[in-house]
């Protein structure tokens, strides 16, 4: 029991180290976001500015007109794919667990395969796809290839096989049809897998790098990252402007981790209630 005890302690003090180094980074770059430049090149680490100044953030917009254009592109993005993909996924997800239709199998261990595959040698195919269709620098060139996921089809599937069939058998007893109870009794029970897959989905349409600098050409198109690599450019020895680009960066995946936390860590819990 002791052992047990001393273990648990020791891994506590790991962990609670690894948060100090993991958060420090971004404390740092949160406060140098309210600090003058002068401050920030003088060399002194200090977490409280001394001269606290909101004007970093209104020259980033001012100084930079495109910087409100690039937040909304990432943020459509972002926001339509994981809509797509929350929907298409879990669909996806439940026919594989739930009805049974020809290839079934096979279409499960293509997907399987698709999760070997990294995503990189799919890119100048991509590319040559979306020439054809003449989707290149769209919105629709950027949403409609990652509007579904092979790792989070496989996700849901894992989760529907465990779901409790006497909940589908309920409501089909109460007249649902297969959409119905899809939709209106499993989906909604569904919570916590859908709140992981909506922080993991939207924050690869938001940090996503490589894609828009291949398929987006017009800056008015570009995203926050494609976007804050060339004002990181523009603006290069001036940190405090880039301290507070990158906190607007930040600021939309901290909220909606803050909002999906609690479906996120508490499990789904079937009772005799529900």
């Amino acid at each position: 029991m002791k052992k047990r005890s001393a273990g648990r302690k020791a891994l506590y003090v790991i962990l609670v180290v690894y948060a100090i180094i993991t958060v420090i980074p971004f404390l740092w770059a949160l406060s140098s976001s309210f600090k003058t430049l002068g401050e920030i090149v003088s060399g002194s680490i200090n977490f409280i500015p001394k001269d606290f100044t909101l004007d970093n953030y209104k020259q980033i917009f001012s100084k930079e007109p495109l910087f409100g254009r690039w937040l909304f592109n990432s943020l459509f993005i972002a926001t339509v794919g994981t809509l797509l993909n929350l929907l298409f996924n879990s669909m996806a997800g439940y026919a594989l667990a739930r009805l049974s239709f020809p290839g079934k199998k096979s279409i499960f261990i293509i997907i399987l395969a698709v999760l070997m595959i990294p995503f990189q040698v799919t890119l100048i195919p991509n590319f040559l796809i979306l020439k054809e269709l003449g989707w290149l620098n769209s919105y629709q060139g950027m949403i409609i290839p990652g509007a579904v996921n092979a790792t989070f089809i496989f996700m849901m599937r894992q989760f529907f096989v465990n779901f409790p069939k006497e909940v589908e058998e309920a409501a089909a007893i109460d007249g649902l049809g297969r959409f119905g109870t899809f939709f209106r009794i499993v989906l909604p029970l569904a919570k916590p897998a859908l709140a992981a897959q909506t922080i993991f989905v939207f924050m690869a349409f938001w940090n996503d790098f490589m894609r828009p600098l291949i398929i987006l050409s017009d800056m008015d198109m570009f995203t926050l990252p494609l976007g804050l690599n060339s004002f990181k450019g523009q603006f290069i020895s001036y940190w405090n402007y880039i301290m507070a680009a990158s906190m607007v960066f930040t600021l939309p995946i901290i909220v909606l981790y803050a909002f999906f936390n609690r479906y996120f860590v508490k499990g789904i819990k079937f009772t005799g209630d529900k």
